[in-house]
């Protein structure tokens, strides 16, 4: 049957680029959030005076957009898992084993740590940190990663965690979608893509899960158009400046920014692939490694900020010591360490360990089958 399905993988293996981008937009979060340190111990949300952040007039760009990485990360999924799953065969016995061995095992490590350092931080200030939703139905829900399904309060405990419960549901369509993207993975994912993000701008009911499918399921029309040829670089570049330049015009035209997300989000997505596939040499190899640490960056900031913060009021400083640059780079730098070595000491360890149970579990089923999966 694999050999059917050649024609649904484009020739190129990886594409370093896009591993590189996903490794800068995790950063990008890092600045957006950074804001979170000045918030005092209050029980509701507080606006900070972003301008008071080191190096603003620099940065205002990161501090002011970066939460849009997030709607970046769920375009580039959608691009890649096309390209993985749609000429896998074994999809079906893979798919799912996969995501639970990279997901969960940090998700779970991040919640209970958060659960426990938000614990001390309520013994001491009498209200939580940032995220204030952090009761036993959340907790239970954030388990399994339902906790943004629609039956939500707010954010809570891990709060970032939130755009991967939206995720698991992208997943979800997409697994489901699999057969019929294989006829026709442009003509199904762009129309499909398109009227869900439509639903998000028109403010629907649960328009974030709306805008977290289809922006995956815009990466996947962008994956479909690639394997047509109509997306290469000399496309992809003018067509990636057109969409950036219209990006900043709907940004300057519509307040709420969302259609400007949208558009400038396809914008980066185009003009990496034409540096992937302009890179036939693959200079860009060490991409690959960089994006890896994404996942470990995106979890771990929101615990190391608030081990700051308890670190910070428990010495009688003030929250003021944030304005300082070298506390903005000790912040970036402990979380982009995070990032690395836990994927390489806790993510990579744990996924192995999931696959091994996976493993055995099967062969004890069946004892025929020896074979992992």
């Amino acid at each position: 049957m694999s050999h059917n399905l050649s024609h649904l993988r484009l020739p190129k293996r990886h594409f370093h680029a896009l591993d590189l981008s996903r490794l800068l937009a995790a950063i990008m979060v890092l600045f957006w959030h950074y804001q979170h340190v000045f918030v005092p111990p209050v029980p509701y949300h507080v606006h900070v005076n972003r301008a008071i952040q080191p190096w603003y007039e620099t940065l205002s760009w990161l501090y002011n957009h970066g939460h849009t990485a997030v709607q970046y990360f769920w375009a580039v999924s959608g691009f890649v898992f096309a390209h993985v799953y749609l000429a896998d065969a074994n999809y079906r016995a893979r798919f799912w084993l996969a995501r639970i061995a990279r997901l969960w095992p940090l998700h779970l490590l991040t919640l209970g740590l958060m659960a426990i350092l938000q614990g001390i931080y309520v013994a001491r200030t009498g209200t939580e940190f940032i995220y204030h939703t952090n009761d036993l139905k959340h907790f239970l829900l954030s388990i399994p990663l339902m906790q943004y399904w629609g039956w939500q309060d707010n954010q809570s405990f891990n709060g970032p965690s939130w755009s991967l419960s939206t995720e698991i549901l992208a997943y979800l369509v997409f697994f489901l979608a699999i057969p019929a993207l294989r006829r026709a993975p442009l003509a199904l994912a762009l129309p499909l893509g398109a009227l869900l993000l439509y639903g998000m701008l028109k403010e629907l009911p649960n328009k974030d899960v709306l805008a977290c499918i289809g922006y995956f399921m815009l990466g996947c029309a962008a994956y479909g158009a690639t394997l047509k040829g109509w997306l290469r670089p000399a496309t992809l570049l003018p067509l990636g400046l057109a969409l950036l330049a219209s990006a900043f015009m709907l940004k300057a035209n519509y307040r709420s920014g969302d259609a400007a997300t949208i558009v400038g989000t396809y914008a980066v997505l185009f003009l990496t692939l034409a540096i992937d596939l302009n890179d036939e040499k693959g200079r860009l190899q060490f991409g690959q490694k960089l994006g890896d640490a994404s996942y470990g960056i995106y979890l771990w900031h929101i615990p190391i900020q608030l081990a700051l913060v308890l670190m910070i009021d428990s010495t009688g400083l003030t929250r003021d010591i944030a304005r300082q640059p070298w506390f903005l780079i000790l912040f970036v730098t402990l979380a982009i360490a995070a990032g690395f070595i836990s994927h390489a000491k806790f993510e990579r360890p744990a996924q192995r360990a999931v696959f091994a149970l996976w493993g055995r579990w099967k062969a004890q089923r069946n004892p025929a089958e020896r074979e992992m999966p």
